[in-house]
């Protein structure tokens, strides 16, 4: 197929972008590169893309496509709630344009990145399927609640959108971000031997590597349309629930000589919730998860010792995103509206 990958340049997009290449497809990206030169090792090879800010595509550029794999968003909760407004602006308002103009051009696919962040504060133990209540408690979980709410009313029988429910992502990836629970957890124990927990500790988070999460995607473009038409997925494994402190716990296992510590003043995390997978794997038998999050501690582990990561590179702008997006609007390389200077053109 003809793919447009939105967000190509980000911590999944990376990811994705060969896995896609590998399979046969054609793939062009579209990114408005805020974290361009934000990469763990060498910049990645890059695929022709269009440099533009997602408030901002042409319609008409939509028409040779096949699918649309939508990735682009202001993510995550400390950089949503930077400025709630163009949160809302970027993953609702121009994702459900993006979809509209896509419906529009004849593309027949629309994969839409999701969150299981929208479950938000469920509380308790249940495991949540896919009909579970929302209870968001951050623009940009409210923003994925909004985008499937309006982009599910597109689907006819030539508009195909499938929503995937990412838990929380880990893992390595050429545009890496520490600012991530389990990146971060490991990133603590690398570089001050404190595995630091900066909640209670109690809340439960279904997580998924970041692989897995690209995986996904590929598996549900390839699906039969009829299995995944105008469906909510939620993308993971039912083993991979856990507690914070538990994650914590495999942390400081596998990284010598560090140990849980609890951040001063930490209290419990209003977000907590386990997820159910077993639909994913009903309906696209094809996919299957391959890693665990001990095997990712160990991968990011290893990851950071080769690349020698500091702590000022672990806590600073070039893998936390809100650090980034605040050094480029002080410099002026990003407007208040958070789009970049020079957003036209095409990057070969």
């Amino acid at each position: 197929m003809k793919v447009l990958v939105t967000g190509h340049d980000g911590y999944i997009g990376r990811v994705l972008l060969p896995l896609f290449q590998r399979a046969g497809h054609r793939v062009t990206g579209l990114d408005s590169y805020l974290f361009e030169g934000c990469a763990l090792g060498p910049e990645p090879p890059d695929v022709p893309a269009m440099r533009a800010d997602l408030r901002d595509v042409d319609p008409a550029s939509l028409q040779p496509f096949d699918a649309i794999v939508h990735l682009a968003a202001i993510s995550n909760d400390p950089l949503g709630n930077l400025d709630p407004a163009i949160t809302y602006e970027v993953n609702h308002q121009a994702s459900v344009a993006l979809a509209s103009a896509a419906k529009a051009a004849g593309v027949s696919r629309f994969l839409f990145s999701s969150s299981c962040s929208l479950y938000g504060a469920s509380g308790g133990d249940a495991m949540l399927t896919e009909r579970a209540d929302f209870n968001p408690i951050t623009p940009y979980g409210e923003s994925k609640v909004l985008v499937e709410r309006d982009v599910t009313e597109l689907a006819d029988d030539d508009f195909t959108p499938t929503f995937l429910r990412n838990a929380t992502a880990y893992g390595v990836s050429p545009r890496l971000r520490t600012d991530i629970v389990v990146n971060d957890l490991v990133g603590h124990a690398f570089t001050s031997g404190d595995v630091l927990i900066k909640s209670d500790g109690t809340a439960w988070r279904p997580l998924v590597h970041v692989e897995d999460i690209a995986r996904a995607f590929l598996s549900i473009l390839q699906a039969p349309r009829e299995t995944v038409h105008n469906q909510a997925f939620n993308i993971g494994r039912n083993e991979e629930n856990y507690r914070i402190r538990e994650v914590a716990e495999m942390v400081a296992d596998a990284v010598p000589g560090s140990r849980v510590t609890f951040a001063e003043g930490g209290e419990p995390d209003a977000r907590t919730y386990r997820v159910d997978f077993s639909k994913l794997a009903a309906h696209v038998p094809t996919f299957r998860p391959r890693w665990t999050v001990r095997g990712g501690v160990e991968q990011l582990a290893r990851a950071y010792r080769d690349h020698g990561l500091t702590t000022d590179e672990f806590l600073g702008p070039r893998f936390v995103r809100l650090k980034r997006i605040n050094d480029r609007l002080r410099e002026g390389s990003l407007d208040a509206s958070l789009r970049p200077s020079s957003t036209v053109g095409v990057k070969a």
